[in-house]
């Protein structure tokens, strides 16, 4: 359910000059809007939620076109090619993209609604390396997860594990979480996300349709996971605080998967969030899922189920601002002073700073603009993408590792935190024969500050990327082993937050809003300019591939008849 680069990863600061993409995407010529001048719906960004949202209105039989300042469609999750290497700028970790029914993950309800699909290899481990030891993280029923010991080299059980790191009481609060968190998935998953709506038909969409096995949900958690459920809205923490999970190993892994979701640790990530990702792990036959051939698979998906429905994807249109005539959005004008017309609304999949700075100035209404400068903003990433020698490491190292340097500092420290990614590990025509694509990264956890103002041309930008990317080739090291020489990669690339400012236009490089469960919540798609909508992670439900996704249909559906939104729910079976 969570991807560990849910967020805004660029392109590397000299890459302009050298990419090239080789996609089902962009085999047909979609530069500049091809005689279109106008359409009922213009997004804004083909990032996930931007197509999720295109796609649906097209669906629903509405003209829609949508609008990509890059030459490559994806935002955050687009690829890219260097000398034979395929690399992922940003989502990494699936589960659920395969999957059918009310539970299903957010985009697969997207796919599906398209009728599209993603092949994907399978699998259900990852490693993990603490400052305790290193261990294999399996999800399913029976894992916490099982724990290889640096020391013994042997696969040890979950109760070991936590009797060897935790406390006495380790073991019984695990048991204590997970039969309460099972009990309160009833409720998290109770509801597909494709029904959500933001408007008042929700009450037929949601309510009417879906209130019997809402209300079986709540029966089958009892009287115990009753008293629990209105947690769900509140931190994760408090779960974890009324339950008294105490055991300090535990509580730093339990702030350490929250992190990966959203960007904040349990006492700011949303418990509904946590417990359907918990539930969608440790339920029997789950898997994690890569897409074969990278992520750019996921967006060609959504692309051809645009293009499916007649919508259309426009790259290398630039949206200067979105035109604002008596307190209502009419369409965006492109950097090449054409001006695109929007009969029914304009939406974007920008961030809400970003929206907020493509409009003209005395157009942005006071509430809307505070809201902008009042939001707190999670902070960027460094990484680094490697073609590297397979040759010399060992056969069996996985797609993903995360390196934690120090419990004591926080997971959301910078520096602490690096995650690593090596898809061709199950998708091998990423790379070369013989080679593996890397992608190493702070998550969210660098700080704009330090880059701010500096000319990426600059002495003094090139030595601090070199600074601070070493605890990136030091947690590689620490993952790859001995076999892996940076002598021998024949590709070495170093991001910043200034990549993620200049490629994404994401504002200082941000990875996101960070909204905190219980303080605030994150908006709708509505905003206070008529006709001007939002998806993305600025929008309810928030951060991740999934939320993303699921914001792109929450706008979709709200811009549609109950009729219109009931009939797709018959069509995909729920």
């Amino acid at each position: 359910m969570i991807s560990f680069l849910d967020g805004s990863l660029g392109h590397l600061d000299w890459m302009a000059s050298l990419v090239s993409a080789p996609s089902v995407v962009h085999t047909i010529d979609r530069k500049g809007l091809r005689g279109k001048a106008g359409a009922d719906y213009v997004v804004i960004g083909s990032g996930i939620g931007g197509l999720s949202c295109g796609g649906l209105l097209a669906r629903y039989g509405e003209d829609v076109v949508v609008l990509e300042s890059h030459t490559l469609a994806g935002g955050a999750a687009h690829s890219f090619q260097i000398g034979g290497y395929r690399f992922d700028s940003g989502p990494s970790l699936f589960s659920g993209l395969s999957s059918k029914g009310p539970q299903a993950n957010p985009l697969a309800q997207v796919l599906d609604a398209l009728g599209e699909r993603v092949e994907c290899a399978k699998y259900d481990s990852w490693m993990v390396h603490l400052p305790q030891g290193s261990f294999l993280s399996e999800i399913g029923p029976s894992h916490f997860p099982q724990v290889l010991s640096i020391c013994t080299s042997l696969l040890v059980s979950v109760y070991q594990v936590l009797e060897k790191y935790g406390g006495s009481n380790a073991v019984a609060e695990w048991k204590r979480l997970q039969e309460t968190v099972l009990g309160l998935s009833e409720a998290a998953m109770a509801l597909p996300p494709a029904a959500l709506r933001g408007d008042w038909g929700a009450l037929f969409t949601v309510l009417g349709r879906y209130s019997p096995q809402l209300i079986s949900s709540f029966m089958r958690m009892g009287f115990k996971g009753a008293l629990n459920a209105p947690r769900l809205l509140g931190p994760f923490s408090e779960i974890l605080d009324a339950l008294e999970i105490k055991d300090p190993f535990l509580r730093n892994w339990l702030d350490l998967l929250p992190f990966l979701l959203s960007g904040l640790k349990a006492d700011g990530t949303l418990a509904a969030e946590v417990v359907y990702m918990f539930s969608e792990w440790y339920k029997p036959g789950c898997m994690l899922e890569y897409p074969h051939g990278g992520t750019e698979a996921i967006i060609d998906a959504l692309v051809r189920g645009l293009e499916k429905h007649n919508g259309q994807l426009s790259l290398g249109c630039h949206v200067e601002q979105i035109l604002v005539e008596n307190g209502r959005a009419k369409g965006v004008k492109l950097r090449n002073g054409q001006v695109v017309v929007a009969r029914k609304a304009v939406i974007s999949n920008a961030s809400i700073w970003n929206t907020v700075a493509l409009l003209p100035p005395k157009e942005v209404p006071q509430e809307y603009q505070k809201r902008a400068t009042e939001t707190p903003q999670c902070d960027s990433f460094m990484h680094l993408h490697l073609g590297v020698e397979a040759k010399d490491l060992p056969a069996d190292l996985g797609i993903h590792h995360i390196v934690v340097d120090s419990w004591e500092q926080g997971v959301d420290a910078p520096q602490n935190v690096v995650l690593i990614s090596m898809p061709s590990a199950l998708s091998p025509n990423l790379a070369p024969p013989g080679k593996h694509v890397l992608h190493a990264y702070t998550p969210g956890t660098e700080p704009y500050h330090l880059w701010k103002g500096l000319d990426r041309q600059s002495a003094a930008y090139k030595q601090l990327k070199e600074e601070r990317s070493q605890v990136m080739w030091k947690a590689v090291q620490r993952a790859l082993g001995t076999g892996f020489s940076a002598d021998s990669c024949d590709v070495k690339l170093v991001g910043t937050p200034l990549t993620h400012e200049r490629f994404l236009r994401r504002h200082r490089g941000t990875y996101g809003p960070a909204i905190r469960a219980g303080k605030d919540t994150f908006p709708g798609p509505e905003t206070p300019i008529k006709n001007l909508f939002c998806c993305g992670d600025s929008v309810f439900p928030g951060i991740g591939v999934p939320a993303v996704a699921a914001s792109g249909m929450l706008t979709a559906n709200s811009l549609v008849s109950v009729d219109k939104h009931t009939q797709l729910l018959d069509a995909i079976g729920l």
